[in-house]
């Protein structure tokens, strides 16, 4: 594994070096959308609230009080404990605000304008910064002001309705995907008002939907209802319209999947199965005759794979040239060599001296690679230098902790 300290110093290789972000909101969305500039250089200034802190922290799994999640989620960025709902909270936002490059925010619309942190109000201060507002339904419609988190923005988005076996209970995705996908939208929003930035010198709002960062990764459900009225239904582990490509019980019960979609690796996968009766059948030259015939073809494959081990099946396919793979645990994943291979695996030295395993970078460039400079911070742990970095001298920081407006741990 990949080991990386908390306190080594990096060459500084960073695409986003010199980039300012200030993160307001919490849990998945806008955070993750920090994270990943974070990954890549950015600056980032978390902001949360005093004594509580992000919800994230006590989110699944914990140690030592701090759930592992949150060294993921919070890795490269700095704490300002911070009380946005007071008049001081947000005068010391709106001067952050004032030399910054990025604010991200999740809260629900209007949030911002309530505690007189418009986009409008930091833009007239700053006319080249870029606002990243991510909510469940986003900023207009009539929809924007209910509470949405991922889930709903999944199910809304078409996906949920796809996740099941048909005739049973639609199913989710194991983690906030939703959210993930909202996020990454952010990010690209974010690189691409960047550009403009460069050729403008102007900043400018961008609106993410939950729904509507999974409703644009639902590739041609809404063309075929307008163009056939098909309304697409749950399939199982298969793909509808594409075969044949599903998941494959083998002899020691576990499950191949087999890919074997194309023209050319059909008929090697039907070599392999000692079919060449289907490899060489005319209807089942491309997609379209071989998904008329797809009970048939699965039933092919699956009475091929019954008879072998799925690490036999899985070696056969590779020779073959078929895309195939088993279905990975987290086990699966930490002792793989490939995820190894790739840093996929990170080691982090934890500030008591143990260690812990994180996922490391994606994606991976050639020149400015993503690189874990400093673990996810304390709450508050960096209020004391944030404030004297904007001027503050050690009096008004007192202050401003005596009357709880900030909290620090340093």
């Amino acid at each position: 594994m990949n080991s990386q300290s908390a306190s080594s110093p990096t060459p500084d290789l960073s695409a986003l070096s010199g980039l300012k972000v200030l993160e307001l909101g919490q849990l998945i969305a806008g955070p993750f959308a920090a994270k990943t500039l974070a990954d890549f250089g950015a600056e980032v200034i978390k902001i949360e609230p005093p004594n509580s802190g992000d919800p994230l922290r006590k989110w699944r799994m914990l140690k030592d009080g701090t759930s592992v999640w949150w060294q993921v989620q919070s890795r490269n960025k700095r704490s300002l404990a911070l009380d946005l709902r007071t008049p001081e909270g947000q005068d010391l936002v709106r001067k952050l605000a004032s030399e910054a490059d990025v604010l991200i925010e999740n809260f629900r619309p209007g949030a911002l304008e309530g505690w007189g942190l418009s986009p409008e109000v930091l833009m007239a201060s700053n006319p080249r910064l870029i606002v990243l507002r991510i909510s469940g339904y986003g900023q207009t419609g009539p929809y924007r002001n209910r509470p949405g988190f991922g889930v709903i923005g999944e199910a809304m988005g078409g996906l949920r309705h796809l996740t099941a076996e048909p005739g049973r209970v639609p199913v989710r995705v194991g983690v906030s995907i939703g959210d993930t996908l909202s996020a990454l939208h952010g990010v690209i929003g974010i690189l691409l008002a960047l550009q403009h930035r460069h050729a403008t010198g102007q900043g400018q709002v961008i609106d993410v939907a939950l729904y509507e960062a999974v409703f644009n990764c639902m590739e041609s459900l809404l063309p075929e209802y307008s163009a056939f009225g098909a309304v697409r239904e749950p399939a199982g582990s298969a793909l509808p319209g594409i075969a044949p490509t599903n998941a494959y019980l083998c002899q020691d019960g576990a499950y191949a999947l087999v890919a074997g979609n194309g023209d050319s690796i059909f008929k090697r996968l039907m070599a392999l199965i000692e079919r060449p009766d289907l490899a060489n059948d005319p209807g089942l030259a491309d997609n379209t005759g071989r998904v008329a015939r797809v009970d048939e073809l699965d039933a092919a494959i699956g009475a091929w794979t019954a008879k072998h081990p799925v690490a036999e099946v899985l070696e056969a396919l590779d020779k073959a040239a078929v895309p195939a793979g088993r279905i990975y645990t987290v086990a699966d994943i930490a002792a793989d060599p490939h995820y190894r291979a790739r840093g996929m695996l990170q080691t982090l030295a934890m500030d008591d001296g143990s260690a812990l395993t994180v996922p490391g970078i994606v994606p991976k460039l050639s020149a400015t690679p993503g690189q874990h400079r400093r673990n996810a911070p304390q709450l508050g742990q960096d209020t004391d230098q944030i404030l004297a970095e904007m001027g503050l001298n050690a009096e008004q920081i007192q202050s401003l902790k005596t009357r709880g407006i900030v909290e620090s741990t340093a």
